[in-house]
């Protein structure tokens, strides 16, 4: 079954078509919360969230656009509330070793061993850039170059027109590549 039945399944109440969908996108919108706020219990806490509104809204899904666009805005707001709500208190732990580039995520460097603490030294620079982006800037940026969404899906997600989205990968890209200069200058 594809995901357009699964759909018109759950939206008629049928359980295990939605407890299909929930299984096929967990891992998905977890990866994705992650990558934003950065910190396991807070992204575990929007994956519930996310499937709440998910659960709660199904009959409001019309088909127009992917369901993963539409599960990527539904985590998408969810971040930014928790990041408001957060203002006062960092939103990323400076301690937090895990990071954007867990395992899974990372080059596998064991055919040059002598590049490994390069490779950690780039990653933890690079994590660190990401992380002092704001929640809206960075959202577009993993969006766009990590998840590899479209400048029209990443518009779609974000709900901002095409020319915002655009903007704010630009400044993104401006801020990271400013970032990391420094780092390797200094």
């Amino acid at each position: 079954m594809d995901d357009k039945e699964l759909i018109l399944k759950a939206q008629q109440g049928d359980k295990k078509a939605l407890a299909r969908l929930v299984k096929e996108y967990e891992q998905t919108i977890y990866n994705f919360a992650f990558k934003i706020c950065r910190d396991k219990n807070k992204a575990e806490h929007i994956m519930q969230e996310t499937f709440y509104s998910f659960v709660k809204s199904l009959h409001q899904f019309d088909g127009k656009s992917k369901l993963s666009t539409w599960l990527y805005r539904i985590v998408s707001n969810h971040c930014l509330m928790l990041a408001r709500k957060m203002k006062n208190r960092p939103f990323v732990s400076m301690d937090d070793d895990d990071g954007l580039f867990e395992e899974k995520y990372a080059v596998d460097w064991t055919t040059l061993p002598y590049k490994s603490a390069e490779n950690e030294e780039l990653k933890k620079i690079l994590d660190n850039a990401i992380s002092k982006l704001s929640p809206e800037y960075r959202m577009v940026f993993l969006l766009r170059d990590v998840e590899g969404l479209s400048t029209e899906e990443t518009a779609q997600v974000t709900e901002l027109s095409v020319p915002a989205v655009k903007s704010r990968l630009h400044r993104a890209r401006a801020f990271l590549r400013k970032e990391l200069n420094e780092a390797f200058q200094g």
